[in-house]
């Protein structure tokens, strides 16, 4: 099932998470071991208002506990969530004035995606990523948006199969993400 996380569910959302954005965390932190930085994730989603919080998190629950993730917000207030985050690093002494914009204002933003690896391709990726544009459109957001990775040729690929379109390329972190766009008026069946 798929429900909105709650604070508790910081231990078992990080790693999902550190799955989706590995490369980001160590261009962010230095750090060559990424998952090092699990503690990082754990404190951001227990707490509200940051980008990565459970307050903008809905999870897969299954009977084995939690199974996939998706971290969303309104590009808009991309900002504001994202000054806590840029604090607590600063107080690690982690530079954080090179950190560019991976979304903007009128985008449902879905920051991450991610499903354990012993459960992909069940079906869980899909239903995270209906409900998660369902969850932007009911906010009246005309687009939904993210980014892939260009070595993730696979993800690109679902995300088109999905109803996403290519914007362009957006470089983030040092990387030249691929820049996708699922629009509202352009609806397609998401649910195969």
């Amino acid at each position: 099932m798929i429900r909105k996380a709650r604070p508790s569910d910081a231990f078992a959302i990080a790693p999902l998470m550190m799955q989706a954005m590995e490369e980001v965390i160590q261009h962010l932190t230095g750090s060559a071991d990424a998952y090092s930085e699990l503690p990082l994730l754990q404190r951001l989603i227990s707490l509200p208002d940051n980008q990565y919080s459970y307050q903008n998190t809905i999870v897969f629950e299954s009977r084995d506990g939690i199974c996939g993730s998706l971290t969303a917000y309104d590009g808009a207030n991309l900002h504001a969530l994202r000054q806590p985050v840029l604090d607590y690093l600063s107080l690690r002494g982690i530079q954080t004035s090179q950190i560019t914009e991976e979304t903007e204002a009128g985008e449902f933003y879905i920051d991450t995606i991610s499903v354990a690896a012993n459960q992909q391709g069940s079906g869980i990726g899909t239903q995270l990523l209906q409900a998660g544009i369902e969850w932007g459109l009911t906010l009246g957001l005309p687009a939904i948006g993210l980014l892939v990775n260009p070595d993730k040729p696979k993800a690109k690929s679902f995300y088109e199969h999905k109803g996403f379109m290519i914007q362009g390329i957006r470089p983030f972190m040092g990387i030249d993400y691929t820049h996708m766009i699922f629009r509202a008026d352009h609806q397609h069946d998401t649910s195969n």
